[in-house]
């Protein structure tokens, strides 16, 4: 089971999906629940329901397929671009990295994160120690021979196209998966190989189960559309690892508050006695102080649900992240253990 997890987090970490550009996963989603025998439904703005059957008290179980980004907000006169962050990426935690730039027109580029003056021979002293920042010092270099803003345009590059930073993603022998965009693809990995399980009859549900596949959560709105009839939301999303905070690589986290809300204390105690009964390893943990979820989204969006929130144990959030398998199994147990 946990391998076809790593599987399945691989084939989605090689598609593209910033906020706001989400086609090409929903496509995947909806080929694959279809190819499973279930009917998946787009939601217009984004996103895919997937009712997976059983009866009983009707969950909804959301993890979300969209990841951070950059989108083109200018070229400059040298023919490098300028871009602006989707979701709270930092330049930081990207600079170096190599991207895909999606042009309106179908032609799909290649590039670099770099600095605006990049060779540390030819920097000052101040240009070697100040940090990368996209309004003043940071571009994308093409892999293409442009000089001038008019050869980026005659490409068909313009401003607001999706940059996609590639997720660099892999595993070591001991188990440590390291990649962008954990945060949410590995949930969304468990959540389509719960599916599966369902399907084969490897799973018996006792309760009904829709899954959730969100993708405006990085920046607020993913979970403001929900099936009718949900009385419980649990969001499937990350555990973040840091001073002060509980969550392990190793372990699911179970939240019990982020920056936003406490989440229901009646579904709380429900998880950790099943993660206890079942000899699930965990964490209790607060996200804090800046976390949000598509739970928190549900409520504000009106609906009359308890709301949880569980997730693998993740160092380095929104940055070149790491978990290990111990923590997909744990995840995955759970919410078998809750949809059981």
């Amino acid at each position: 089971m946990t391998q076809n997890i790593v599987n399945t987090l691989s084939k989605i970490m090689e598609i593209d999906s910033p906020t706001g550009f989400f086609v090409k996963a929903d496509d995947y989603l909806v080929d694959e629940f279809t190819k499973l025998g279930f009917a998946p439904v787009r939601q217009n703005k984004g996103g895919v329901m997937v009712d997976i059957g059983g009866e009983g008290r009707d969950i909804c179980i959301a993890a979300h397929m969209d990841t951070l980004g950059l989108m083109v907000r200018n070229i400059n006169a040298n023919g490098t671009i300028r871009v602006i962050n989707v979701g709270g990426l930092r330049a930081y935690y990207c600079l170096n990295a190599n991207v895909r730039i999606y042009s309106r027109y179908g032609k799909v580029y290649t590039g670099t994160v770099r600095k605006a003056n990049p060779s540390t021979h030819l920097m000052s002293d101040a240009e070697n120690t100040e940090l990368a920042d996209y309004d003043t010092n940071i571009v994308v270099t093409l892999d293409e021979i442009v000089k001038s803003a008019s050869d980026v345009e005659a490409l068909g590059i313009r401003c607001g196209d999706s940059v996609a930073v590639e997720s660099d993603f892999r595993i070591t022998p001991s188990g440590f998966i390291k990649s962008r965009y954990l945060d949410d693809k590995a949930s969304c990995a468990i959540l389509i190989e719960i599916a599966k399980a369902v399907k084969n009859g490897q799973i018996k549900l006792n309760r009904h189960v829709h899954l959730l596949f969100t993708e405006y959560e990085e920046i607020g709105h993913g979970g403001a559309v929900i099936p009718e009839g949900v009385k419980d939301f649990l969001s499937v999303d990350i555990g973040c690892i840091g001073k002060d905070h509980y969550s392990d690589e190793q372990k699911v986290s179970i939240v019990t508050k982020d920056s936003r809300f406490p989440y229901h204390t009646q579904m709380l105690n429900e998880m950790v006695e099943l993660a206890d009964k079942h000899n699930i390893p965990y964490a209790l943990d607060m996200m804090l102080p800046h976390y949000g979820s598509d739970g928190d989204v549900t409520l504000v969006a009106g609906y009359d649900v308890r709301h949880g929130l569980i997730g693998p144990g993740v160092l380095e959030t929104h940055g070149y992240e790491r978990t290990h398998v111990d923590a997909l199994k744990a995840t995955y147990d759970l919410v078998k253990a809750i949809i059981q």
